[in-house]
C-alpha cells in the first residue's frame, strides 16, 4: 500500500474526517468509473459510488491491510453494485414509454440528469455501443471485464476481490471476453445495414 494511503487510512481510523475526505478525493474517479461500467448510466453510478464510500467509511475500522487499500475499495464498490443489480432482478421494471396498465397511452417526460448535448456529441458511437453490449452481459461477466479491461487490475487483485482462484478468474475472463465479442459482432451486423441506408 502506498505510504500516503497508509497514513490517510490510519488517520481516518482515528476519526480524522479530513484524512478520509482526502482518500475519497484520491479514489472517487476510480470508484465512479467502476460503478458506471457496472450500472451503465451516470445517475446510478453517482448514487452507488456515494453508497460505496459510506460503506467504506463504516468498514474502515475493520480494514486490516491484508490487501491493498485500492483492492479493498474496489471489492466494496463491486459488491454495492452487484447487490443493486440483484435487487433490480427481483423487482419488476416499469417503462415510462410503454402504455400504463390502466390502458392509458400517456407518455411521460422526466427531466434528464444526463450530460448536455455538447458533451453527448463528444462521445463516440463506438463507446456507447460497447457500453450497451457490456450492459447486456451477465453481472459476473460485466464485473470481471470492468475490473480487468477498464480498471486494469491484476488477476491476483481480481481473485482477491471476487474471492475465487486465479484459474477461475482466467477462465471467467476468457468466457466474458468471448461473450462481449459476440455481442459486439451482433450489434455491428444489426447496425451496419441502417448506416448504409442513410
Amino acid at each position: 500500500m502506498p505510504l500516503e494511503d497508509q497514513l490517510l487510512v490510519e488517520r481516518s481510523k482515528k476519526g480524522d474526517r479530513e484524512a478520509f475526505e482526502h482518500l475519497v478525493q484520491l479514489y472517487e474517479n476510480k470508484v465512479y468509473t467502476i460503478a458506471y461500467r457496472l450500472m451503465g448510466n451516470h445517475a446510478d453510478a453517482a448514487d452507488l459510488a456515494q453508497e460505496a464510500f459510506i460503506k467504506i467509511y463504516q468498514a474502515l475500522p475493520n480494514f486490516r491491510g491484508d490487501s491493498s487499500f485500492s483492492t479493498w475499495i474496489y471489492h466494496i464498490t463491486v459488491n454495492v453494485c452487484r447487490d443493486e443489480l440483484r435487487k433490480r432482478q427481483r423487482r419488476p421494471t416499469v417503462s415510462l414509454d410503454e402504455p400504463a396498465a390502466d390502458g392509458n397511452n400517456n407518455t411521460y417526460e422526466i427531466r434528464s440528469v444526463a450530460p448536455g448535448p455538447e458533451e453527448m456529441l463528444d462521445r463516440s458511437e463506438t463507446q456507447a455501443m460497447i457500453q450497451q453490449c457490456l450492459n447486456a452481459l451477465s453481472d459476473d461477466y460485466r464485473t470481471i471485464l470492468v475490473m480487468r479491461e477498464i480498471q486494469e487490475l491484476s488477476y491476483e487483485e481480481i481473485a482477491d476481490i471476487l474471492g475465487c482462484s486465479l484459474g477461475t478468474v482466467k477462465s471467467r475472463l476468457s468466457r466474458a471476453r468471448q461473450a462481449l465479442k459476440e455481442k459486439i459482432s451482433q450489434q455491428m451486423s444489426f447496425t451496419s445495414p441502417k448506416r448504409m441506408a442513410k
